[in-house]
């Protein structure tokens, strides 16, 4: 983790020189391309062609893949990447957000910060549709902790114009954490600590900040990678605990 480096790429990624360089243009926004620079400041090594596809960077360990959303999208290019060489995925959490809105007329209303406080956990239930190649001995997982400032068009359809809103950009402001995943076994550093024994997959949502559906989805992928096993049911609702640490390594 280096502090230093990522204040450096949220300054490049707000900057004129971004700008001129494409930011925007290729419906990259500036959070993507923040992480993009800190994990290659060199121009020259990002967005690079590698075979059929164009690797966001490539890096000492390999390709660097950053990813905010949509995680299918992606699996085209690690069935093709992985077999040649370490890929890693960058999964960036807004672990602290703060909200401003943008009014019809173009202004921006003063920061608020947002009560939700998701966890690294959360990169779980995005991983379900690549759940297969999870345990690919070249793939690895970063998951970025970040501090961010959320601006939302007031554009939604309730009453006061937020529930549907879109989501206009995303600024870094800071580097909180870095998750480092990098290999089966290490899915365990997803797990929260105050999960309770044993638990349901709501109560795993709960604890990491997801919903009950993405939370069965997470629950899912932390059983294909064997960090955790089913345990009966309470009502309707599966039981899971963690698994022993041999069983997933």
């Amino acid at each position: 983790m280096d502090q230093t480096r990522f204040l450096e790429a949220c300054r490049w990624a707000l900057s004129e020189n971004a700008s001129r360089q494409g930011i925007g243009t290729l419906g990259e926004k500036t959070l993507h391309s923040a992480v993009k620079y800190y994990f290659q400041p060199d121009p020259a090594k990002r967005e690079v062609k590698s075979g059929p596809y164009w690797a966001d960077a490539v890096w000492e360990e390999g390709i660097v893949e950053i990813q905010t959303c949509s995680f299918e999208r992606l699996r085209p290019k690690l069935q093709y990447y992985l077999p040649q060489g370490p890929v890693t995925v960058v999964y960036p959490v807004p672990a602290k957000k703060s909200l401003i809105w943008i009014t019809e007329e173009g202004e921006t209303t003063p920061p608020r910060k947002s009560p939700a406080k998701p966890m690294a956990g959360q990169v779980l239930w995005e991983l379900y549709k690549l759940r297969e190649l999870l345990p690919h001995p070249n793939l690895r997982l970063c998951v970025l902790l970040l501090e961010v400032e959320e601006y939302r068009l007031l554009d939604g359809w309730s009453k006061d114009k937020k529930r549907g809103s879109t989501r206009f950009d995303r600024m870094p402001v800071s580097l909180l954490e870095e998750v480092w995943i990098r290999s089966a076994a290490e899915y365990r550093k997803l797990l929260p600590e105050n999960l309770p024994v044993p638990f349901t997959s709501r109560e795993f949502g709960k604890a990491v900040g997801l919903s009950p559906k993405k939370a069965t989805l997470a629950a899912n992928v932390l059983r294909t990678v064997g960090v955790i096993q089913q345990q009966g049911k309470r009502g309707n609702a599966f039981l899971y605990s963690v698994a022993p640490e041999s069983v997933s390594q």
